[in-house]
């Protein structure tokens, strides 16, 4: 592949991530509202973190069923959620509840940081499939990129981890939902700029360019 990256023509570009994001958080989205609304009562909660794992995973089966693999993303959701599933039913308390958030951002950081020092960093799997993104799979400044772009996502939920645990201790159950939005939104919103800031200053450096295809 010549020396530049590529992506789909804005609409397609736009159709792309679209449907990764349906498929990843949309879907199971829709399916906690239907299970919680069906089960109703202290039963909702439960019941719709149930039906969200369950549409997930159909999902992740429909996509092996018909492309033969699973997109990065789509696995994350299904695992997280498979996690927080868990513990939620574990114990009908608040505090096991609550548990659920620093846990999902844990096993986040954990996945980032098994793959960014591999030949497949995570950061460049997502890339690829949710915006189609391609690229000269062997530059060297592009790996080192996507490694260390995988590894500040790793930290950044590993803070998250911690700040969540904090607050958990500190903080009513009312307060503490609201901050996880805060904490959640900030820190995608901060590793979204830095990752694409970084990724500018690496095209400028070794003289890449990214077109249309």
């Amino acid at each position: 592949m010549a020396e530049h990256l590529e992506l789909p023509r804005p609409r397609r570009l736009a159709l792309t991530a679209a449907w990764n994001l349906t498929e990843a958080l949309g879907l199971p989205v829709a399916g906690y509202l239907a299970g919680a609304a069906l089960a109703g009562g202290r039963d909702g909660r439960g019941a719709g973190m149930v039906a969200a794992t369950a549409v997930v995973w159909l999902t992740v089966a429909g996509r092996k069923a018909v492309t033969g693999s699973v997109p990065g993303l789509l696995m994350i959701s299904a695992l997280v959620l498979s996690l927080q599933t868990a513990v939620v039913l574990a114990t009908g308390s608040v505090l096991f509840f609550l548990l659920q958030f620093p846990l999902a951002n844990l096993g986040l950081c954990l996945l980032f940081a098994r793959t960014a020092p591999t030949r497949r960093p995570l950061v460049a799997q997502l890339a690829a499939e949710v915006v189609a993104l391609r690229h000269p799979s062997q530059h060297p400044g592009l790996h080192r990129f996507f490694q260390g772009a995988t590894w500040l996502w790793a930290g950044i939920f590993a803070a998250s981890t911690v700040g969540l645990a904090v607050l958990m201790t500190l903080e009513s159950v009312r307060v503490f939902l609201l901050l996880v939005t805060v904490v959640t939104a900030g820190g995608i919103a901060a590793g979204t700029v830095l990752s694409a800031l970084w990724f500018v200053r690496v095209l400028r450096r070794f003289g890449l360019r990214v077109r249309f295809a």
